[in-house]
């Protein structure tokens, strides 16, 4: 095939200068033939051979259409049927071909029973899709894994991100309620893939979903339609897939630092804004302006958001614990034996028990979120359990309980500390301590809290604490007031 710069001078030679064929040939040292052909098409045209006849796969085709069908259900994505493997087996069975000529035939049967894409068209406030993503951030100076939830608007291509511990129905639903109020409406649609949080059951490939009762809920209540992927096509939401991706290479790369998931998620949301607003996109249009139209066609939002908390009765046992999810929570001492409701959020839970609630952060599988402020009428009186926890009691009651449990260790060690403030816990040990001083000066033990009266009110003299609220400057009696912690000064 010549160039279009000769098939140009062979056509000007013959039109032009009125050279014959035969002058144009000699002079340009080209075939006649080749000369006649391009004075009669202005352009070189590509001429497909016609295929040529193949006799042995005429022979061999049917008997590999047969060994796929026959294996069929005997291969997996990993252990699949490849080229070398089918001409092993081919002459095996006496069969005379290539390799190569087994390697074409698979390709074309791939080629031909491939998958073909359609391109859709999104709607303004129409579609959204969501999906969970694997992340490592850095948390409080400690490198860990996340899960961040995206819901993408596929419109505009608004995205929001959130950033949280598990990745469970909690954060699942937790995620709706975030996105939904951060987008000011509703999409008509969301679309997932059949993640376990959403779907209860399935029955076929195309069939309708059994979605699980906590997700029908939150659908009832926001009045979106779910509609999900095939099974195992995630290309089926392919816009919030590579999004995805490109959020975690063009937002979380270095790993985002935070003192906590909340603060890191606040982060990436800036940064992806940030983007959003002075990003073009192919058809000249920003994020900003097609998310104005988003906003327009969104269902409108409640004016209650849905709680996504899950309730569940417990048992409370004797220690005043509970465990929820394979952590280890502590609770009001008042509660022992009793029976109660958790209602667990994403982080945190309330519990509630006869009319009381109290909130606890949520803790991962095998952690512990243990106060000892709840056992503080039950330490009044053990002086040996104040001894065992008082680093972690005196961190919770904040100053001046430590500066007090240093002095007490430091001028009367371990065992007699613990019983003093084992004492000023309680209010029991008070009034037990100055009813016996003031009925017997010289006794020297006052039975419960192993101290005498007078010892310990020498010792506030001396050191000089106040215990405001509690005890008269005399020191003839204690005032007890239940659950509440006397105001105490150290001079």
């Amino acid at each position: 095939m010549l160039r279009m710069e000769t098939v140009h001078v062979i056509r000007h030679k013959h039109t032009v200068e009125k050279l014959s064929i035969r002058q144009i040939s000699r002079d340009m040292g080209i075939d006649r033939k080749t000369v006649r052909k391009y004075l009669a098409e202005s352009a070189p045209l590509r001429v497909e051979p016609e295929p040529r006849s193949q006799l042995v796969m005429a022979s061999v085709g049917p008997r590999i259409d047969e060994i796929l069908e026959d294996w069929k259900g005997r291969t997996t994505k990993k252990q699949r049927v490849t080229s070398p493997r089918m001409h092993r087996e081919l002459i095996a069975e006496g069969f005379d071909v290539g390799e190569r000529t087994v390697r074409g035939y698979l390709a074309e049967k791939r080629r031909a029973a491939a998958e073909v894409f359609v391109p859709l068209v999104h709607r303004p406030g129409d579609d959204a899709q969501v999906d969970f993503f694997e992340v490592t951030v850095e948390e409080d100076g400690i490198a860990r894994k996340a899960w961040k939830l995206l819901v993408r608007l596929m419109h505009s291509g608004r995205d929001f991100i959130h950033i949280y511990d598990r990745c469970d129905q909690l954060s699942f639903l937790d995620g709706h309620v975030r996105a939904f109020a951060y987008f000011d409406g509703i999409p008509q649609r969301m679309i997932y893939d059949n993640l376990t949080a959403a779907v209860k059951r399935r029955a076929g490939m195309l069939t309708e979903r059994k979605l699980t009762d906590a997700f029908s809920a939150l659908v009832s209540y926001y009045l979106f339609e779910a509609c999900f992927a095939r099974p195992g096509e995630g290309h089926d939401k392919g816009g919030v897939e590579s999004r995805g991706k490109g959020i975690r290479l063009q937002h979380m790369t270095p790993i985002p630092r935070g003192v906590d998931l909340g603060s890191i998620s606040s982060t990436v949301m800036a940064d992806i804004e940030k983007m959003a607003a002075i990003k073009p996109r192919r058809d000249g249009k920003t994020t900003e302006e097609l998310f104005v139209a988003d906003k327009q066609a969104m269902m409108p939002l409640p004016e209650v958001p849905y709680d996504v908390r899950k309730p569940r009765l417990i048992s409370i046992s004797r220690s005043c614990t509970t465990t929820i999810e394979g952590a280890l929570y502590s609770l009001p001492e008042r509660w022992a034996r009793l029976d109660a409701t958790a209602y667990i959020g994403v982080g945190n839970i309330r519990f509630v028990c006869r009319g009381e609630e109290i909130l606890r952060e949520r803790a991962m599988r095998n952690g512990r979120v243990v106060l000892y402020r709840d056992y503080m009428r039950e330490l009044s009186r053990k002086p040996q359990a104040v001894r065992q926890v008082a680093p972690e009691l005196v961190a919770e009651l904040g100053q001046p309980y430590g500066q007090l449990w240093a002095l007490l260790e430091r001028t009367h060690g371990a065992q007699k500390g613990a019983r003093v403030l084992a004492g000023v816990l309680g209010g029991a040990p008070f009034m037990t301590m100055a009813r016996m001083w003031s009925r017997k000066p010289c006794q020297r033990r006052s039975g419960r809290a192993g101290w005498t009266c007078s010892t310990y009110v020498h010792f506030c003299r001396k050191r000089h604490i106040s215990l405001n609220g509690w005890c008269r400057s005399n020191f003839d009696m204690c005032i007890l007031k239940p659950d509440v912690l006397p105001t105490m000064t150290i001079f």
